[in-house]
């Protein structure tokens, strides 16, 4: 699983059945100090994240497409959760 920040959006009037009905993010990877790290990917949306938003992404296939419930469909990566805040080490008293 890895932290990112929704950047952007896809719209795909045709794609295999199997991702009917599933939005389409373009996420970039970020560490927790939130500074871009590699090469932004593309991940259907399973918790309704929006442009701007921080959050967790799961990049294995297989995880991806069973948190989707699609597991015949062709997903490398999905958008699992929306990050609310971030606590360090440093954070702590």
């Amino acid at each position: 699983m890895q932290l990112g920040r929704v950047v952007g959006t896809i719209v795909a009037t045709h794609k295999t059945a199997t991702l009917e009905g599933r939005k389409l993010l373009i996420v970039q990877p970020t560490g927790p100090d939130d500074e871009p790290r590699g090469a932004a990917l593309l991940a259907f949306d399973a918790v309704g994240a929006g442009v701007g938003e921080r959050v967790l992404v799961v990049s294995e296939g297989k995880a991806a497409n069973q948190l989707l419930g699609r597991s015949q469909a062709p997903v490398d990566a999905a958008v699992v959760g929306i990050v609310d805040r971030i606590a360090t080490v440093e954070d702590a008293p």
